[in-house]
This record gives C-alpha cells, sequence and structure tokens, in this order.
C-alpha cells in the first residue's frame, strides 16, 4: 500500500498551520492547502479520502493549539506531562471535521464517486470542497460548546482586501472561499484556466483594494471620550499566591494616570480584580477586605467622569448562606464608588471554568487546569451595558470572541466592544493568535474591539481590524487613544452566519451548474 499520500497529509497539514499568527505564512498555508485538496480529489475511496483529511487535521491542529500545553504546568491538579497528549487528543477529536469535509468534497465532486474522470481536476470539485469546509467549520465552533480556534479566514489578516470580505459574509464563508481559491491553484497547476483565472483574478483585485482601506481619523478633540487600556504583567496563574489581590491592584494603580479634561474608561483584564466589590455576602468571603472600601480607593484615584471597568467574580449563595455557584464578570464602576453594572461570562471554558462531567473527571483525579474549588456558571449571552459619558458598551470575556455571529447583542448594538483576557495562559504562540480572531470579529461586525489582559498582548482594534496601540507581551504599562469609531452594522452583522449558509448554498448550485454545463 502506497504510504506517501498519508504521510504527505500529515506534512500538509503542519506546514499550513504556519499561516496563522505568529508566523502569518498565509501564502504557504494557500499552497498546504491546495495540494491537500489534490491528494483528496484523487483519493481512490471514500474511506482514503476520510483518512487524509483526519491525517492532515491532527498535525494542522496539533501545531495551532500548541500552547495549551502550556496551561499544564501552572498548576498542580493535573501533570504537567499531560500536556501534549492533552493537545493530540484535542486535536484528533478536532481533526474529524477536515475529515467530514474531505469526505463530503470527495464524494459530492471527486470523478472516482461521481463515474466522471474526464478530466483531473474541475471547477466543480473546488466549489463543493468550499461549501463542505463552510459547514464543517461552522460545525466545529457549535458542537460539544464549540471551539472554532484558527479559523481558515484568519490567515487573511494580512492582505486587508482579502480580510474586508468578512464584513459582507462572515468568518466560517471566508474560510470556504479560502478554500475555494486553493482549488483555484489546483486548476491553475491543471492548466485549467477558465475557472482558475477569474477567481485568482478577483483575489488579487481584492488583495489590492485592501491597500485602500485606511483607518478611520480619530478625534483631535481633547474634550472626546478616551479608552485607558492598562497591562500590570502580574502573571497570578504561575502560582496562586496570598498577596496577589493586592499585588495586582497596586500594579494596576500605577498605570490609571491622572484625570484630565476628558473622560476616561480605564479598562482593566479579565479576573484583575481579586476584592469582592458586591453587598450581601457572608463576612467570611470578605477577607480581601470590603466591598466598600474597595469601592472608595478605586473611586478615588478616577476623576468626576472616568470610570473603570473590571474583570471580577460574583457569588451566589443559597438560603441557607453556602456557596452555590460564581460567575466570571466584568464591573463597571463610577467615580462616585459605586457598581454601575455587570456582566457575566455566557460561553465558558470546559476543564478551565467548569469540569465537564464532573463525578466521572474527579473519580479518575482530574480537575480543571484554573485553580478553584466550584465550577462556574455561565451568564445569558452577549450584553450591551450603557455607561454615562461612553454609550452601549458591548462585554465579551476572553475567548468568547472568538465566536463568529455571538458576540453582539443584535438588540441593542453596541459602539465598541470590551474584550478582557487573561492569556496568560496561552504560551507564545495563544494570545497573539487570541488578538488576531479579536481583530476578525471587529472587521465581520464593523465595530473597535478594546482588549486587555494580564501579560499580553493588549490591544485598542478599530472597526477595520487595525491595531491602533498595543502593549507587548510581559511587559506593564497603559496605552489611552480617543475611542475609536465604529462603521453602520456590516450586511454581516445585520444576517449573522445566515451569511455562510447562503454562500454555501452558492457554491453548491454554482458547482452544478458547472457540471451540467460540462456535460
Amino acid at each position: 500500500m502506497n504510504q506517501r499520500p498519508a504521510l504527505l497529509s500529515l506534512l500538509l497539514g503542519a506546514v499550513a498551520a504556519t499561516g496563522f499568527a505568529p508566523l502569518q505564512l498565509w501564502p504557504i498555508t494557500l499552497a498546504c492547502f491546495a495540494a491537500w485538496l489534490w491528494l483528496v480529489h484523487d483519493a481512490p475511496t471514500l474511506r482514503t479520502a476520510l483518512w487524509r483529511g483526519w491525517l492532515f487535521g491532527i498535525d494542522h491542529f496539533t501545531i495551532g493549539n500548541n500552547w495549551i500545553a502550556r496551561a499544564f504546568t501552572l498548576q498542580d491538579a493535573m501533570p504537567a506531562w499531560l500536556g501534549y497528549p492533552a493537545v493530540t487528543i484535542l486535536a484528533a477529536y478536532l481533526a474529524i471535521y477536515p475529515m467530514l469535509a474531505a469526505g463530503l468534497m470527495w464524494r459530492l465532486a471527486s470523478p472516482r464517486a461521481t463515474g466522471d474522470q474526464t478530466t483531473p481536476v474541475g471547477g466543480s470539485f473546488a466549489l463543493v470542497a468550499g461549501a463542505a469546509w463552510i459547514a464543517t467549520e461552522w460545525l466545529r465552533g457549535t458542537m460539544l460548546t464549540g471551539y472554532p480556534w484558527n479559523p481558515l479566514g484568519v490567515i487573511w489578516l494580512p492582505v486587508p482586501g482579502m480580510a474586508w470580505l468578512a464584513t459582507l459574509v462572515g468568518t466560517y464563508a471566508l474560510s470556504g472561499l479560502t478554500i475555494v481559491v486553493a482549488g483555484a491553484l489546483v486548476l491553475l497547476a491543471a492548466r485549467q484556466w477558465r475557472f482558475a483565472a477569474p477567481v485568482l483574478a478577483a483575489a488579487a483585485l481584492l488583495s489590492v483594494g485592501g491597500l485602500l482601506v485606511r483607518s478611520p481619523q480619530l478625534t483631535a478633540d481633547p474634550n472626546a471620550p478616551r479608552i485607558r487600556v492598562i497591562q500590570p504583567n502580574l502573571d497570578q496563574e504561575e502560582r496562586p499566591r496570598d498577596d496577589y489581590p493586592e499585588a495586582n491592584l497596586a500594579a494596576i494603580e500605577r498605570h490609571i494616570g491622572k484625570p484630565g479634561p476628558a473622560p476616561r474608561l480605564i479598562v482593566w483584564p479579565e479576573a484583575a480584580l481579586r476584592f469582592f466589590v458586591e453587598q450581601g455576602y457572608p463576612i467570611q468571603y470578605y477577607w480581601k477586605g470590603r466591598p466598600e472600601v474597595t469601592l472608595a480607593r478605586i473611586a478615588g484615584q478616577l476623576g468626576p467622569r472616568d470610570i473603570v471597568m473590571t474583570g471580577g467574580n460574583s457569588l451566589q449563595f443559597d438560603a441557607q448562606g453556602e456557596l452555590a455557584s460564581g460567575t466570571n464578570s466584568v464591573f463597571a464602576i463610577g467615580a462616585n464608588a459605586q457598581v454601575l453594572g455587570r456582566y457575566d461570562k455566557a460561553h465558558l471554558v470546559p476543564w478551565g471554568e467548569y469540569l465537564p462531567a464532573r463525578p466521572i473527571m474527579s473519580a479518575l483525579g482530574l480537575s480543571r487546569l484554573v485553580p478553584g474549588d466550584f465550577d462556574f456558571k455561565p451568564g445569558p449571552g452577549a450584553a450591551t451595558i450603557d455607561l454615562p459619558g461612553f454609550g452601549p458598551v458591548g462585554l465579551q470575556i476572553c475567548y468568547e470572541i472568538i465566536f463568529s455571529g455571538q458576540t453582539v447583542d443584535q438588540a441593542h448594538r453596541p459602539a465598541f466592544i470590551f474584550n478582557p483576557s487573561n492569556d496568560s495562559w496561552y504560551g507564545r504562540w495563544g494570545p497573539v493568535e487570541h488578538l488576531a480572531m479579536a481583530r476578525l470579529r471587529a472587521i465581520e461586525e464593523g465595530l473597535p474591539i478594546i482588549r486587555s489582559t494580564p501579560t499580553g498582548v493588549s490591544a485598542i482594534i478599530d472597526a477595520d481590524g487595525h491595531v491602533l496601540g498595543t502593549i507587548p507581551a510581559d511587559r506593564d504599562g497603559a496605552i489611552e487613544l480617543p475611542i475609536p469609531p465604529a462603521h453602520p452594522a456590516t450586511l454581516f452583522a445585520r444576517l449573522g452566519n445566515l451569511m455562510a449558509a447562503l454562500v454555501a448554498l452558492g457554491l453548491l448550485v454554482l458547482a452544478v451548474a458547472i457540471r451540467q454545463r460540462a456535460r
């Protein structure tokens, strides 16, 4: 049995991961996907096509998620050696989705499946491949709570014109169109110009057109509201310690800055505030400080129109005063030392904020990667908080921002999104991959996104996905800019992932039309 196609599938999957941040070698990714499509097209049986899809996926997702292994080194509940096996196990599951895509494209459009072997590869195959990828990438972002990390479309961020397509069709459809471009490269190699030429010409025009996309000019009005992003570079997760709550708050206070003529929205990272700021808890839970003292301490450093938004935790108790649950939250704190609003994270991280099938996992000696004795409770979903002087602010905590079409409360569109995160778990690749996906969310929604993290990468992103200001990893500091303007709601913002379904359907209809014309 010839093992070369299987080995080549593994190699292509691994090398294709270099198109994502931090390397961003997107032409190599396109070439790898093109070669893989050819392997799938030429598979002699459906079983072989599925196998080549799974092999491609397991190496692709192992490389792209290598940063997860670091999380196992930051706590004692599970052995550190389990990190890389865990990454491979996750990749083995995620590889099911490119496997399904390979099976669909082979079954629906491969000459060996259809009985039409007059040409080595055809335009209909590239179109079906794009539709199959849209369907399976959407499934990856949905099944078992979803994990759409590194969607293929994110490779286009260095090419603004191609990335701009996300404003129309969203991330999943952009990924499918990326597969169509890779298919066009296959056709180019097969000298089938009729399909390859218009697809590649359109991609080239969009790429050049991206040079016309410019960041909007920020207001020069000294009284206009401003955003101040703080990164304390104090990583509790390295090993939790008792003095962390005070040390972290003190590190943040050094960067709050002085009030000026403009109101400032001062944003802190996820879980930055380890002192509880809500009243009504049993007294033993206030050992870190009374809420009114903490709130007064924060408010005492603010101007009269300043507001702090910080990550923290909220606790819920039963009728007997026993702790029932907690939430990963964001609190808005005003200069009057009052909590102006709270958002609770809705899309929780399995193994991080809760332990799936806890009785079984606990019996096996497994635990959450984040220290804690109880699981978090999810909030109701994407929400918007109206803040005096700043208007409607959307909230998405940490990896909630990676879920295309789920980041905005459609009934109350915000002026921008605040996305506090804790990327200290993510090694070297994870934080920049996370930032890239936040940039893609900004493009498809037409909204600025503000990210504050403990150790980086913190950033102010405009509505076109441009990074206007950033604090690199492993540095402390602050950046302050006027709030970037939002764009009118994009087509994707209005229709959401219905656009992915429409694009997939359009590709399939066009594929049928091409095949009928060929006959």
